[in-house]
C-alpha cells in the first residue's frame, strides 16, 4: 500500500493521486471505446450477412479501418482533463486530439472511396476495361483532393495562415493547368467518355473522312481498328469534337438502291416491276420492306428507286441479304426477259442530198 504522503508529493502541478486518476481515466476510457468499437463491428458485421444490399458492406469496411491511435487520443485528451495543465499545453493537447480526429476521418473517407471504387471496377471490368481504367484515375483524383483537404486543415489548426498558402497553390495550379491543357483536356475527354458513353470498345465508328472498330479507350487517346488493318489513333478532345457516327447503335438498318432497265422494256412489264421487286423482297427473313417506284427516264435507262429496311443492322447480315435479293432479281428478270441497262449510246448519222447537177 502506497502511503498518503507519498501520494500527496506534487510532480508538474499535479499529485501523484491525480496523476494516477488521470491514468485510470486513460485506461477506463480506451477500454470503454474498444468495447464500443467492437460491439458496433461485429453486429453491423451480422446485419450485413443477412442483407443483400451494398450499403452496410460498405459501413462495416469503413468501420473496420478504425485505427487504434484515435482512440487513444481520445483517452488521453479525457485524461488531461483531470489534471492541472497550463492553458498552452492544453491547447496542444486539443490540437494534438483534433489532428487525430481528422486524420482518422481521412482514413475513413479514404476506406470509402476505395471501396466504393472497388466496387465499380469489379462491375465494369469484364464488359468495359477502359472504363474501369477511368474509374482508377478518377478514384486517384479524388483521394489526392481528399488528403489535400486533410492537409490544409491540419495546418490551420496547427495555427499556420493557409491563405497564402490556397493563393500560390492556386496560382501553381493555373500555371500547370495552362501547360499542360491538352493533357489535362484528353484527360477530361476521357472521363466524358466513361461517363456520357457516346461509344464502347468494340462499336463500328464513321469519324469524318476515317472508320473502324473501338479497340482501346484511354486517358489521352482513342484508338480503332480500321476495315484495312491498321490502327487509327485519335486524341479523345479532337474525337469528342467531331461528329462521330456510331454504328453499332443502329436498332435497324435502311437500306436504299437503284436498278436500271433498258428502254425496249415493254410497259406492262415496267408498271409490274414494283410490284415484283416488292413480293422478291418481303421474301428474305428479317426484312421490312418500304417502297419501290419507277423513279425517273435516266439517259440511257428507266431507273428504279427501292428502300427497305433491315431488323438486324449487323453488316454481314446485311451483305447477304443485299446479294440474295440482287440474285432473285436477277432470276426474274432473266424469266421475264428484262434486260438490265448499262450505258449505251445511239449515233444517228444523216446523209445530206446531193445539189442536182445543172
Amino acid at each position: 500500500m502506497i502511503p498518503m504522503n507519498i501520494l500527496d508529493r506534487i510532480y508538474l502541478g499535479n499529485s501523484l493521486l491525480t496523476w494516477f486518476l488521470a491514468i485510470g481515466v486513460v485506461i477506463l476510457v480506451l477500454a470503454s471505446l474498444l468495447a464500443i468499437r467492437w460491439m458496433i463491428f461485429h453486429r453491423l458485421a451480422r446485419l450485413a450477412q443477412k442483407t443483400e444490399t451494398e450499403l452496410d458492406d460498405l459501413m462495416v469496411e469503413v468501420l473496420g479501418n478504425t485505427r487504434i491511435f484515435s482512440l487513444l487520443f481520445i483517452a488521453f485528451y479525457a485524461g488531461t482533463r483531470v489534471l492541472s495543465i497550463t492553458p498552452f499545453t492544453e491547447g496542444v493537447c486539443r490540437t494534438v486530439l483534433v489532428l487525430g480526429l481528422l486524420l482518422q476521418a481521412a482514413l475513413w473517407a479514404n476506406k470509402a472511396v476505395s471501396s466504393v471504387l472497388q466496387r465499380l471496377i469489379k462491375k465494369r471490368m469484364e464488359d468495359d476495361a477502359a472504363g474501369a481504367t477511368a474509374l482508377s484515375i478518377t478514384g486517384f483524383a479524388a483521394k489526392v483532393s481528399l488528403w489535400s483537404i486533410f492537409l490544409l486543415l491540419a495546418l490551420d489548426n496547427i495555427g499556420v495562415n493557409i491563405t497564402g498558402l490556397v493563393a500560390g497553390l492556386g496560382i501553381g495550379g493555373i500555371a500547370v493547368a495552362l501547360a499542360l491543357q491538352n493533357v489535362l483536356g484528353d484527360l477530361f475527354a476521357s472521363l466524358s467518355i466513361v461517363l456520357d458513353k457516346p461509344f464502347a470498345i468494340g462499336d463500328f465508328l464513321i469519324v469524318g473522312d476515317f472508320l473502324g472498330t473501338v479497340e482501346h479507350i484511354g486517358i489521352k487517346t482513342t484508338r480503332l481498328r480500321s476495315l484495312s488493318g491498321e490502327q487509327l489513333i485519335f486524341s479523345n478532345t479532337d474525337l469528342l469534337q467531331s461528329r462521330i457516327r456510331n454504328f453499332k447503335r443502329m436498332s435497324e438498318r435502311r437500306v436504299v438502291f437503284s436498278l436500271s432497265v433498258t428502254y425496249q422494256t415493254p410497259h406492262e412489264k415496267v408498271a409490274s416491276m414494283a410490284t415484283m421487286i416488292r413480293s422478291l423482297i418481303e421474301a428474305q427473313p428479317g426484312v421490312r420492306f418500304d417502297r419501290a417506284h419507277f423513279k425517273e427516264f435516266g439517259d440511257s435507262a428507266l431507273v428504279f428507286e427501292i428502300v427497305y429496311f433491315l431488323l438486324d443492322p449487323d453488316y454481314n447480315i446485311y451483305m447477304d441479304t443485299q446479294q440474295a435479293i440482287n440474285l432473285a432479281l436477277f432470276r426474274q428478270f432473266e424469266t421475264e426477259g428484262i434486260s438490265f441497262a448499262y450505258p449505251t449510246q445511239t449515233l444517228f448519222l444523216a446523209r445530206e442530198t446531193p445539189a442536182p447537177n445543172p
